[in-house]
């Protein structure tokens, strides 16, 4: 059988979400270019590295033309920003981000096609939310500078596929974590957690814990995404992509305490005025039309990346695409 012929460019590739993607699709065959400030400090594995490409990338000066020329699909994973960090300077994001998205898409529109997938905030581009779980028709009435700038960034997005022949897919993609997320970062109350721990480190949570987040493992957002990118077009253009289920701050305490067998180091500091007290992805879209739900509930996942941040791993050891057989397991066994 001959290897699929399109060509995907990551950007962001080298970050957390673009790396399991780039896997993803490397092994079902495709060509990658992965972008990155500076060469990825891990390695993907031997079998499939031929298959993807790197090139460096400086959003403040990037020749856009030249990097969209080859490439049948882009993945734009790259922000600079970081939830709960962007208020100090919000017109920096906002013009960084958003006027980097502008030029990527006036580059394919002068190219006259292509396909996009842009992943957005499932998180925060809601705000504070009217229903629960939120669907894709939910309000986007961010209370964040970070969710603002991936509203604005949608608002264009939709401009551009109205105007020209642009294939516009956008993820809104809950809150991620497992092997590769950086916790330096500060970004995946998880993947933090279980770093901490493994690590006999204090674990600072705001406020008393009680704030609910839809929490999904990077395996089952890499299997959406890397799907979303190379089906023909779905109905609809925009997916949440989360678990489905809430879960508190304590409750990942709970579960990670069980799992370990001991108690952990838990401090608790002011709450966060912009932190909204749930965050819950509706998700039945992306079942019904891209047949994708994910495999992993928090406490299989959780289970898993104290396994994989324990061996040092730079990408989870789950491969979302093999049977589910294969993965059920370990939910049964937490």
């Amino acid at each position: 059988m001959n290897p699929p012929s399109q060509h995907h460019l990551i950007l962001g590739g080298t970050g957390f979400i673009g790396r399991h993607v780039a896997l993803l699709l490397a092994r079902a065959g495709f060509t990658v270019t992965i972008t990155g400030r500076k060469q990825p400090d891990f390695d993907f594995p031997a079998e499939i590295a031929d298959r993807i490409h790197f090139r460096q990338l400086d959003i403040a000066s990037p020749d856009w033309d030249r990097l969209v020329a080859t490439a049948d699909v882009v993945h734009h994973y790259l922000w600079t920003s970081i939830p709960g960090r962007e208020a100090a300077n919000p017109a920096d994001g906002l013009m960084a981000n958003v006027g980097a998205t502008i030029g990527l898409l006036e580059a394919l529109k002068r190219r006259g096609d292509g396909r996009i997938l842009f992943i957005s905030s499932g998180g925060t581009i809601y705000g504070k939310l009217h229903r629960i779980p939120a669907d894709e028709d939910h309000p986007v009435e961010p209370i964040t500078a970070y969710g603002a700038e991936k509203a604005v960034a949608e608002l264009y997005l939709r401009h551009y596929r109205a105007i020209s022949d642009l294939d516009v897919r956008i993820a809104r993609v809950a809150n991620v974590y497992g092997a590769g997320q950086d916790p330096a970062r500060g970004l995946g109350a998880v993947t933090t957690f279980i770093d901490h721990a493994l690590a006999g480190r204090k674990i600072s949570i705001f406020g008393d814990g009680s704030v609910i987040r839809d929490y999904v493992h990077i395996s089952d957002v890499a299997s959406l995404l890397a799907t979303l990118s190379i089906v023909p077009a779905p109905k609809d253009f925009i997916f949440n992509v989360g678990n489905g289920t809430g879960t508190s701050l304590n409750d990942i305490v709970a579960i990670l305490e069980a799992h370990l067998a001991r108690p952990l180091d838990v401090g608790r500091t002011k709450a966060r005025s912009f932190d909204v007290p749930v965050s819950v992805l509706a998700i039945a879209r992306a079942h019904t039309q891209l047949n994708w739900s994910p495999r992993l509930s928090v406490l299989a996942g959780a289970a898993r990346t104290i396994e994989d941040l324990g061996a040092g791993h730079a990408f989870s050891t789950i491969d979302p695409w093999k049977p589910s057989a294969e993965i059920l397991p370990l939910r049964a066994s937490v």
